[in-house]
């Protein structure tokens, strides 16, 4: 039998792990968690909350969203995750018009991963067009919008500025949003090391439409019209058939999780036990950041695919029996490719040794009982490329960056 590194080590300083990527995030979304809560028609979905999106969007400048995006990154440290994937869309004025720095919105986020200490790949989006049938951005679209050229100038001012804890990469916002030549000019132009990210059949409706404009589903279509291997990370996935969960595990991409998220948004559920059975590689993203909690998400990956089955411990392997460092053992497997950090074993979270929830834990048990053991945050220490990062628990930077946003929250809501 196959025998893995343990994962959970003991430290002086408590149990130990390695930290966690986060491989979907939209930062200036964070703002918006809680806000799209009331019901606003009798079929509330996807599409009705793009609207309370679309709405908060437009209220952003570079110095909300380094604001709101710092918050978002301590939050994420002091929960465990140590990398994050930027699918950063807000590149413009909110009417469409570019800024004097063409870059200042992937600046503020790069500044505010700056601030906090995380690792960042920086994901400049490529949105061209509103639907399937090429059709011109809306208005509220706009400052998402390039063209080829202007999507590729952008690209090469951000990749010629990575270094050690910033990697930029490519995505591609959708199918819906990319059209076919554009998307093989951009690819064809790309350094071969960098990665690639794209939402793909998140909702029924995508797939529906897909079908309409190109006789395949999304993931069917993506396959057999891009280079689709390890360097690529897809996001979402939730509707797919037999043959394309085997077909993206054969790939070698990575798929990128968001169940609290595809639960908010109302999406479905991600044929986890069969992609398991399939081999393939998958990782987890708070994306829209109704949760920043990597517990979370794993708990309710988990959680969903019992709820389907109506049975216990779906993902396991023969060697790995226990639930918690079967999904701890997913995350970190993929981290490394999806985010282009290559050189990761300095990330390290540590649990305090004195919580209630670990009381007489071993090292075999702590995984499951961080995960599912109860809602009191564990996180003791985070160290991130040999920097500790998170102190007793806490973010050294917290209160100050807390302040300023809360008031940029103020401005951000003042009707």
């Amino acid at each position: 039998m196959h025998t893995h590194t343990p994962i959970v080590q003991r430290s002086a300083a408590g149990w130990q792990l390695p930290g966690i990527a986060n491989l979907h995030s939209h930062a200036f979304q964070r703002a918006m968690a809680g806000l799209a809560e009331r019901q606003t028609d009798r079929s509330d979905s996807f599409w009705t909350w793009r609207e309370t999106m679309y709405r908060m969007a437009a209220r952003f400048d570079p110095d909300s969203l380094h604001a709101v995006a710092s918050q978002l990154y301590v939050e994420m440290l002091e929960a465990g995750y140590t990398s994050v994937c930027e699918f950063h869309y807000l590149h413009h004025a909110p009417d469409g018009r570019p800024y004097g720095t063409p870059t200042a919105m992937s600046d503020a986020l790069v500044a505010a991963a700056g601030d906090t200490g995380i690792r960042l790949t920086l994901l400049p989006v490529l949105y061209m067009t509103g639907g399937f049938d090429g059709r011109p951005l809306g208005e509220r679209q706009k400052r998402f919008g390039h063209d080829v050229d202007g999507y590729l100038r952008l690209f090469e001012a951000l990749y010629a500025r990575r270094g050690g804890m910033l990697r930029v990469g490519c995505a591609l916002h959708s199918l819906r949003a990319v059209p076919e030549a554009a998307m093989r000019e951009v690819l064809a132009a790309l350094p071969h090391d960098v990665p690639i990210h794209i939402h793909v059949a998140e909702q029924i409706g995508e797939v529906q439409d897909c079908l309409a404009m190109r006789d395949l589903r999304p993931v069917e279509w993506l396959l057999r019209n891009a280079p689709v291997d390890a360097r690529w990370t897809l996001v979402h996935a939730t509707h797919l058939n037999d043959g394309e969960v085997r077909d993206i595990a054969r790939s070698g991409a990575t798929v990128a999780i968001c169940p609290t998220t595809e639960a908010n948004l109302g999406d479905g559920l991600f044929r986890l036990r069969d992609y398991l059975d399939a081999g393939g590689a998958w990782g987890i993203g708070s994306d829209s950041h109704v949760s920043v909690s990597p517990v979370e998400e794993l708990r309710w990956l988990e959680y969903g695919q019992r709820l389907a089955t109506r049975r216990r411990n779906i993902a396991v392997a023969p060697d790995s029996p226990g639930v918690g460092t079967t999904l701890l053992r997913g995350v970190l497997a993929s981290r490394a490719r999806a985010t282009a950090f290559d050189r990761l074993d300095d990330d390290l979270v540590v649990l305090d040794p004195g919580a209630p929830a670990l009381a007489a834990a071993q090292a075999g048990d702590v995984a499951e009982r961080w995960i599912f053991g109860g809602n009191v945050p564990l996180v003791r220490e985070v160290h991130v490329g040999g920097r500790q990062v998170v102190v007793d628990g806490m973010h050294p930077r917290r209160d100050g960056i807390a302040a300023r946003y809360a008031a940029t929250m103020q401005s951000l809501l003042q009707e």
